[in-house]
């Protein structure tokens, strides 16, 4: 299996990524910067390969989407902006046009720059989205992150629906409070909730798509 997992070098995408290398598997790991990209490389192991990604940056999807041949699993994970500082009545505009830059608009262009995993014999999407983004459950707060992942939610699913022909399963995961630097101090070790992203990725060629997780459970959308 090769793997690409984007906000890669720090937190739980760290984590993400060290956990199928462990196993053998290839895994890019991407970084905003190339020095980022070659520290985490060495921290995750032999079977890591370094990618510099800025994914609000057009020439940098079309620089990964050359230099990457082979790809079986994409994990969107990067992510920016916790504001817990906002509302939505009050909320700046610009800051939530950042956050949907990276968290939203990212994992896009970067599907759509990937055409080769249509190639794979396994191809795997996992977007990892939060339960602040259920309709279900929302309340009021952090605008800029419930948002932009409820829009990656709706990517999620339409993404699953026009992919199923091609064998492409995608899935959303909430990998849960984890105790990162967005996350704060006080979640679970960021182990426990890469866990379920690695889960998903893996998933047999009969697994679900279209989903949504947390913990191997559904998650009301």
């Amino acid at each position: 299996m090769i793997a690409l997992v984007t906000g890669a070098n720090r937190g739980i995408g760290r984590e993400v990524a060290r956990q199928p290398a462990a196993a053998d598997h290839t895994v890019l790991v991407t970084a905003r910067s190339a020095e980022a990209a070659e520290e985490t490389a060495r921290y995750v192991g032999p079977s890591a390969r370094p990618l510099r990604l800025d994914l609000t940056s057009e020439a940098d999807i079309t620089a990964a989407a050359r230099d990457v041949d082979a790809l079986d699993v994409l994990i969107n994970n990067a992510a920016i902006t916790y504001d817990t500082w906002q509302r939505a009545t009050t909320a700046d505009l610009d800051v939530v046009r950042e956050a949907a830059e990276t968290n939203l608009y990212g994992p896009w262009r970067l599907i759509q720059a990937l055409p080769l995993l249509r190639a794979s014999a396994h191809p795997r999407v996992v977007n990892v989205s939060s339960e602040a983004a259920s309709l279900a459950g929302m309340g009021g707060g952090t605008p800029s992150h419930s948002v932009t992942k409820t829009g990656l939610n709706a990517l999620t699913r339409m993404l699953a629906a026009e992919l199923r022909a091609d064998g492409v399963l995608v899935n959303a995961v909430c990998p849960g409070w984890v105790h990162t630097d967005m996350g704060a101090p006080g979640g679970r070790p960021v182990e426990e909730g890469a866990v379920s992203v690695v889960r998903t990725a893996t998933l047999p060629d009969d697994g679900p798509t279209g989903d949504f997780f947390r913990d191997g459970a559904p998650v009301p959308w």
